[in-house]
């Protein structure tokens, strides 16, 4: 065959290739010409979801794994003798002494899942949970392992899982953002770009609601008379109309008049939402929201539920700020920093849980609890001898998380640790499978969710990820 022979042979193969390039190009125009006006409008999901909207209680530091849900006998058995295994480097990794865990386990509710005596109150709930034992995250480091826990990589400025959610599916609330963020104090490292929107648009990044009186930034009216507050927004509307008219819908305009009228509702119905009053004191009691010690994040707990009642797609809640405390990056003092992490969260924890039950909400909603990574068996001290300031260094190997409602099976244990609670050993999850899972309970295909970037289309899982279907109900 010569080289006419070839190119006249091949032709129609090249010509197919780009051919199914622009075909392909303008399908991905036509779906964004296709997207509504209000970035934020609800959209179909890819099939029939067992979640409509998702929880995230997010342990900023890293609750350790053999304190809290996996318990590990042997560190007890073997307290402070050298680990007999091979250990990686993490962040500190001072020393290489097994320490046994300071609290008590014990076996609760029909399913007989261990829990720490940390959590008396979520172990009443441990029927509704999939406690998941064999988590394993690519990063050690906090500000790395928390953009990777919520972007799905481990660098700055990709969008957040809560702003990929909002872009596939929209929100059914039209008075409050898709996608929110409660402050209770501490910020992760990282900052907002743990939930921002990267190369998605700004229209679905979160919004951060903080404590106090006036929880988003310049929201408040500026006028003294609603009626002169609403004659300035009709005129702001009119004058954003006619730029439209001008530059036309590529602009971004849309999006921005969007953003304007959402600000406008926000400002009548953030109100109402963060009064609390008309809340039973039973409810009260149920989330402590009047107790000092469990008093921020039991009101913020409470107003996550009344946003799932008003259709919020999205939201997280960040660990409470303790006076003269860490979060749960106990590198020093394990015992005495997870039990007043624990006790600040323990008990709203389990009043959303049975709230969101007897209101028929857990069902339809996903509840996900854990932090970036979890701790290594081993001590981080210097000291030759047991010390109540021992802590526990960094471990991305093997931690737990567990999920409740929205799909997942409860009552269950998934994975597996080894004898030391080093390393996942059975059935890992990658967080990269989280997230597959958490988008395919949504009713969304995480390979099919994509967004034009950078030359490619980009996703929350990259080019990685499979769904758990052992803990799908």
């Amino acid at each position: 065959m010569n080289r006419r022979e070839w190119l006249t042979r091949t032709a129609n193969g090249f010509g197919g290739l780009a051919l199914a390039a622009m075909m392909a190009d303008e399908a991905r125009a036509t779906r964004d010409l296709d997207r509504p006006k209000d970035p934020l409008s609800v959209r179909p999901p890819h099939f029939a979801p067992k979640a409509k909207q998702v929880i995230f209680l997010y342990m900023d530091g890293g609750p350790s794994q053999m304190d809290t849900f996996d318990p590990k006998p042997r560190l007890t058995k073997e307290h402070w003798q050298p680990i007999p295994m091979e250990t990686p480097t993490t962040v500190f990794n001072i020393t290489n002494k097994v320490c046994a865990s300071p609290f008590e386990f014990k076996q609760y509710g029909q399913s007989g899942a261990w829990v720490s005596e940390l959590f008396p109150n979520v172990a009443t709930c441990v029927d509704d949970l999939c406690i998941i034992r064999s988590m394993v995250a690519n990063h050690s480091e906090h500000t790395a392992a928390n953009y990777f826990m919520h972007t799905g990589s481990g660098f700055q400025g990709r969008p957040s899982m809560g702003s990929w959610v909002t872009y596939g599916l929209g929100s059914e609330c039209k008075d409050l953002p898709g996608f929110v963020v409660l402050d209770s104090g501490l910020i992760p490292p990282g900052g907002m770009d743990c939930f921002g929107a990267g190369f998605l648009p700004a229209s679905y990044q979160g919004t951060l609601f903080r404590r106090g009186k006036h929880p988003i930034a310049d929201l408040q009216p500026r006028e003294e008379s609603t009626e002169l507050q609403r004659a300035k927004l009709d005129l702001l509307g009119k004058l954003n109309a006619g730029v439209l008219d001008r530059f036309g819908k590529e602009s971004g305009i849309e999006a921005t008049i969007s953003n304007y009228e959402l600000a406008a509702r926000m400002q009548t119905a953030t109100p109402d939402l963060l009064d609390i009053a008309s809340e039973t004191e039973a409810t009260r009691n149920l989330y402590g929201v009047d107790e000092p010690e469990t008093a921020e994040f039991g009101r913020q707990c409470l107003l996550a539920r009344r946003m799932i009642e008003r259709g919020v797609r999205f939201i997280e809640l960040l660990t409470p700020r303790l006076e003269r405390k860490d979060r749960w990056d106990q590198h020093s003092r394990l015992e005495e920093g997870h039990r007043d992490n624990a006790r600040a969260t323990d008990k709203p924890i389990a009043g959303l849980l049975k709230d969101l039950k007897s209101r028929g909400l857990l069902d339809e909603t996903l509840v996900l609890w854990g932090g970036e990574f979890g701790r290594t068996p081993t001590a981080q001290t210097k000291r030759t001898e047991y010390h109540e300031s021992v802590g526990r260094d960094h471990n991305p190997f093997g931690f737990t998380m567990w999920m409740a409602g929205g799909g997942v099976k409860p009552g269950i244990r998934y994975g597996a640790t080894d004898e030391y609670g080093y390393f996942a050993v059975e059935n890992k999850v990658h967080l990269h499978d989280l997230h597959a899972t958490m988008m395919h309970l949504l009713g969304v295909d995480h390979k099919q969710l994509t967004y034009r970037f950078s030359g490619r289309d980009m996703r929350l899982t990259d080019v990685h990820g499979e769904i758990v279907h052992d803990i799908l109900a």
